[in-house]
């Protein structure tokens, strides 16, 4: 039985999409007439949307079980996908499950079944061993990015995931490359491919490619000029581990650049808020690990810095594609030590950064973010956050930046020179008549 309260008009319109686009057609169609598609499509192509509408049309509204289960690589994704489905307006019940998320919130978000889940490996086998998800009424398998999920390390959940779930009928997988091998446990018989990968994930004339040589082994002073010189536009700094990526940052804040660390080791809050720090403005360079070189949709980043150069093409790629997106254009900058040469996948002449002797820092953002600890579980959406700084704390629409409501907590962007006034205001004030915590977020 088809889900028909709400038709693919209803549903653009919802998203406000004009109109979906040729591979989401494909998709559509495509899915069926077949049990098994593979959908190869470029990051930020609109794969999400090509594969809830199909996984929507299988939904059984008379059943109050689960019925899909979508499972992605990290929980930045899961959240995504959550989003999208709600503002589809069905009226149909998603959960999302990952790491850094409390379990409790989980497990009581799953007492009554959600029709579709949506998670990480690791955490979703944790919840089907605890016996929080009903696998009987599941027909309905999406692996999301399915080359990222296998390449952080979960085959073996991934795996365990599957053989727990007897009555899969139809399997989707999506990814943006065409190298990843598909394991046989994955259960995929006579599938179907639909390639609309582009030759380039980011069209040549939009993304500008050059390098810069640094003197030492240590690249840290490179980088810190060349930031200098790229002056206080939105920058994201590839490093290839953790521990690079916060030691990279301490040097560089030491050297008087603000900016803000985000790897997969950090707690979901303290993740949260860098990202929104990053997007907002309060921060315009961002350190991180590949980790963001996928489903990070933040508009008008202008440069990408390779500070350790990338194991893979792929990796490469996707990283380059956090910039020129839509219509911007972008730069990509590769810091390469006098012993290192560029891959071999680079088969064009880059050219070279000169970097001035003497540097001036960055003009310093003119905004700062504020953490208020409530959010949507706590009925507490952006129009609240807006009105409360507005009407308690004097704040002009002009001195609010961005609004940024998770589940428990909210982080908004406000003029720094507002800052010290609006904070004496609201500080005895109640959001919707509850008293809640409000700081500079860290």
């Amino acid at each position: 039985m088809q889900h028909k309260k709400y038709s693919v008009e209803t549903i653009l319109n919802n998203l406000r999409i004009d109109a979906l686009n040729e591979m989401q057609i494909a998709s559509i169609e495509t899915n069926r007439s077949n049990d098994n598609v593979v959908l190869l499509s470029d990051t930020g192509s609109g794969k999400t949307l090509a594969f809830l509408l199909p996984v929507l049309e299988l939904i059984n509204t008379d059943i109050k079980e689960t019925q899909a289960l979508i499972i992605v690589p990290s929980r930045e994704l899961a959240q995504q996908i959550e989003v999208v489905f709600k503002s589809m307006g069905t009226g149909l019940k998603i959960s999302s499950c990952y790491g850094g998320h409390k379990r409790e919130t989980e497990e009581n978000n799953l007492i009554q079944p959600p029709a579709l889940i949506v998670g990480t490996a690791g955490r979703l086998a944790d919840h089907i061993r605890r016996g929080n998800i009903t696998i009987d009424t599941i027909e309905t398998l999406v692996l999301d990015e399915f080359d990222k999920t296998m390449e952080t390390g979960f085959t073996e959940e991934l795996s365990f995931i599957i053989g727990s779930l007897p009555n899969i009928k139809k399997r989707i997988l999506t990814s943006a490359t065409l190298t990843a091998e598909i394991p046989e446990f994955i259960g995929l018989q006579d599938e179907i491919q639909l390639n609309f990968l582009s030759n380039e994930e980011v069209p040549e004339e939009k993304l500008l490619m050059q390098k810069v040589i640094s003197e030492d082994v240590d690249k840290i002073d490179t980088l810190f000029r060349l930031i200098c010189k790229l002056g206080d536009k939105s920058t994201i700094v590839f490093c290839n581990h953790r521990e690079s990526v916060e030691r990279t940052s301490q040097m560089l804040i030491d050297r008087g650049v603000v900016n803000e660390f985000y790897h997969g080791a950090m707690e979901q809050q303290e993740r949260d808020s860098a990202l929104c720090k990053f997007a907002n403005g309060t921060v315009n360079t961002l350190i991180t690990t590949d980790l963001a070189s996928r489903g990070l949709d933040i508009p008008n980043i202008r440069y990408i810095i390779h500070y350790h150069l990338p194991n893979t093409q792929d990796i490469f790629t996707h990283r380059n594609g956090r910039t020129a997106r839509m219509d911007a254009s972008g730069t990509v900058i590769l810091i390469l030590s006098k012993e290192e040469t560029l891959p071999t996948y680079i088969d064009t002449p880059l050219a070279t950064i000169k970097l001035p002797k003497e540097v001036v820092l960055p003009e310093k953002p003119k905004w700062t973010t504020l953490f208020i600890g409530a959010g949507k579980k706590n009925k507490i959406n952006k129009v609240d956050v807006l009105g409360f700084l507005a009407q308690k704390g004097e704040l002009k629409k002009e001195d609010i930046g961005l609004i940024h409501v998770k589940d428990f907590f909210s982080f908004v962007a406000i003029k720094k020179i507002k800052l010290g006034a609006a904070m004496e205001l609201i500080k005895d004030e109640k959001i919707k008549n509850k008293k809640v915590k409000i700081a500079v977020a860290k």
